[in-house]
């Protein structure tokens, strides 16, 4: 199977080639039998990476070790579970993962409009063909080829990065694949109307929900990522702003400005560059992510490339995708003119403006942050560390600006927002987020970054649960229905515009958990077995925390592992028993000698905080582990009580519950459109400008 998926692997690179030279060709032509023959060709290469893909994973499953790529990442004892997602465990087979994931989507696309939008196809088929080339070109010209043979056949492999053996890690490298490639079917439909000259709203209607899954998968990809650190790497953190972090933060942020822009050209013919630019820039920061994490040249914890030729691969090819795109745009100005204009700096169309300028702004300073020490050493020759410090105190405004447009965009009138308006959506908002800080600040929340984030979270609930009250209300007594029924039917007829109000929701709970982290206690302690220590929670009542003692283990078979040695805490708060918490030091067999053990942590979580323990130290590792030692007991406990943090991943799930919401098909279309459209009279906007 595996010589099978080489094979496979090299045949994809000229049906490839064939797809997009034939997609280009019928586009030009208008030669249906080019076009078709392009649209297959897109099957193919898809067909042919699940044979080449299956190879790699055959590779694995029989410890192939003559396979420079299986010996690098697996060994014997690694769990099965661990051998299949060798596919994206490093950069060599990552890569073919990519092209995989775009293979199918490609095919997703190209399925569905089989038998319309005939205009567009030829130009969407030679442009994926075009990228599926390139990562094609990629794996067998860049020294990176999955297949590539050892010299001699390996006795056992290195194995897998201990802290890559943990199941969110397992889940979120394919979860941002997922984002990254199913941008480029938005990209695509975006070239291919710059080609035909079909530059109305259409190509941003058809793509819409392509738009929203990317959208989607890089937002649960980038928390995954989050819960990782938060579990795996012991440090207390979900965020420290590392390099490749930042690269998968940045397609979201411009993903996330053109969902909003996208808005203002379907209902008001405007922002057509601007859409244009965003489509553009956000793909090719997909491709920047993948350049960043395999080309080796920042280093990171996520880094798995050493190898520069494969960096200067990928520059020129978004080299290449960055000039062409431009001259397109530049050829198509005059169509892309905007219908209207700006009438109001208080308006909808000036929120989302806002809105966009302040996430390219975030867009903008996490680059320069990222890229700055490459840069100066690339100058000066000094190493230049650009810390959380720097992103922390530069994002934090930018996150609370678009905080507060969560609330003002989405029911601020189209075209000129009027007095009566504003007291009308706004007054009661602002009202409530006044006194929410109040009380928090009286019950003794005086962080002023919190406090505020708090209170303009209120602020954006209060707007939105008005919308939902509103809405509710209404169709209770029009319809004559329970307020239940009510607003079941109300989201089900207008699934978009409700489904992001959720999506708003849960930006505010993420917000707020993020905001809790200014209250984070971090108390560290001497013990031996029976000592009891005390920490306080910012909530107001105490932990009580009795080390119980020092167990270990050595070999087990379980993940190559060592050896370890786990803490045992008892927990209790005002008397009342919480259970047992646990922390252990683990040593894998797979690591290099004199590398310090692993960290697994303990953590107890509740809706409000989670009690989180790191065992930091042992007196005297060699004793415990290697004698046996029972009078080598003492550690160094870390005990974190973390407020609200929970909310971070409770956002998450709310937030995917809302694009689900916003992805599924209205149940009465013409209907949700005459809604919107009278939601839009009654705010002002002409009858024509609804979306």
């Amino acid at each position: 199977m595996t010589l099978l998926g080489e094979f496979a692997l090299w045949i994809s690179l000229p049906f490839a080639l064939w797809g997009m030279v034939l997609g280009y060709a019928g586009g030009k032509t208008q030669r249906g039998d080019l076009v078709l023959s392009a649209e297959r060709s897109i099957y193919a290469v898809f067909f042919l990476h699940v044979i080449a893909s299956a190879g790699v994973m055959a590779a694995f499953l029989g410890d192939r070790f003559e396979y420079w790529y299986v010996a690098s990442y697996s060994n014997a004892e690694l769990e099965f579970f661990y051998k299949v997602t060798g596919l994206w465990a490093g950069q060599r087979g990552s890569l073919l993962f990519w092209a995989l994931i775009l293979g199918f989507f490609s095919s997703i696309c190209v399925f569905q409009n089989r038998k319309k939008h005939r205009e567009f196809m030829p130009y969407v088929a030679a442009v994926l063909q075009t990228v599926l080339l390139f990562f094609i070109v990629v794996l067998l010209f860049a020294d990176v080829n999955p297949f590539e043979r050892l010299g001699f056949t390996a006795v056992d492999g290195r194995g897998l990065n201990p802290q890559l053996q943990n199941y969110w890690m397992v889940i979120h490298p394919p979860t941002l694949y997922l984002g990254f490639t199913a941008f480029t079917i938005p990209f695509a439909f975006a070239i291919a109307a710059l080609l035909n000259g079909r530059l109305d709203a259409r190509w941003i209607q058809l793509t819409r929900r392509w738009i929203l899954t990317s959208w989607l998968f890089l937002s649960v990809g980038i928390v995954f990522g989050m819960r990782w650190a938060y579990e795996e790497l012991g440090w207390g953190g979900y965020w420290f702003w590392d390099p490749v972090e930042n690269a998968s933060l940045l397609p979201w942020l411009t993903a996330t400005a053109f969902l909003h822009s996208i808005q203002i050209q379907e209902t008001r013919g405007m922002l057509k560059v601007w859409n244009m630019s965003l489509v553009l820039l956000t793909f090719l920061l997909t491709i920047f992510a993948t350049f960043l994490t395999r080309s080796g040249l920042i280093e990171s914890v996520h880094s798995f490339a050493q190898e520069l030729k494969i960096a200067f691969i990928f520059l020129g090819f978004m080299a290449s995708v960055l000039a062409a795109c431009t001259v397109l745009i530049i050829y198509r100005l005059p169509q892309l003119r905007s219908e209207n204009q700006i009438e109001s700096f208080v308006s909808r169309e000036s929120a989302f403006l806002f809105n966009n300028v302040i996430l390219l702004g975030a867009a903008f300073s996490v680059m320069f942050g990222t890229l700055f020490p490459l840069i100066s050493e690339g100058i000066t020759g000094q190493e230049i560390s650009v810390g959380p410090p720097f992103f922390q105190r530069v994002n934090f405004p930018i996150g609370l600006a678009l905080l507060a447009l969560a609330g003002i965009g989405p029911v601020i009138a189209w075209r000129r927002a009027t007095k009566r308006n504003l007291q009308k959506n706004f007054s009661t908002p602002v009202v409530v987020g006044l006194v929410v800080a109040a009380v928090l600040w009286i019950s003794g929340a005086h962080h002023p970054l919190a406090l505020t984030t708090w209170g303009i979270g209120a602020f954006v609930l209060t707007v939105i649960g008005t919308e939902f009250w509103k809405g509710t209300r209404a169709r209770a007594r029009i319809e004559g229905e329970g307020y239940l029924p009510a607003l079941f039917h109300l989201v089900t007829r207008n699934r978009r515009r409700w489904g992001g109000y959720i999506v708003h929701v849960a930006m505010v709970m993420m917000f707020m958990g993020f905001a809790g982290a200014a209250y984070n206690v971090d108390e560290r302690f001497h013990v031996e077995p029976g000592d009891v220590v005390q920490v306080a929670s910012p909530l107001g009542h105490t932990y009580t925390l009795t080390y119980e003692g020092l167990s270990t283990a050595r070999q087990n078979g379980m993940r190559n592992l060592a050896w370890q040695a786990i803490a045992t805490v008892s927990v209790t708060e005002g008397g009342e028993s919480l259970g047992i918490l646990t922390t252990e030091k683990r040593s894998y067999t797979t690591q290099e000698a004199g590398s310090p053990p692993m960290t697994e942590v303990g953590i107890r979580s509740t809706f409000l905080e989670d009690l989180y323990l790191i065992l930091s130290a042992m007196d005297d590792a060699e004793g415990v582990i290697m004698r046996g030692d029972s009078n080598a007991q003492g550690i160094d406990l870390q005990v974190l009580v973390k407020p609200l943090v929970n909310w971070i991943w409770l956002g998450c799930l709310t937030l995917v519950c809302g694009t689900l919401i916003a992805l599924w098909p209205s149940v009465d279309r013409k209907r949700a459109a005459a809604e919107s459209t009278a939601d839009l009279a009654a705010e002002g906007a002409p009858v024509g400008a609804a979306g």
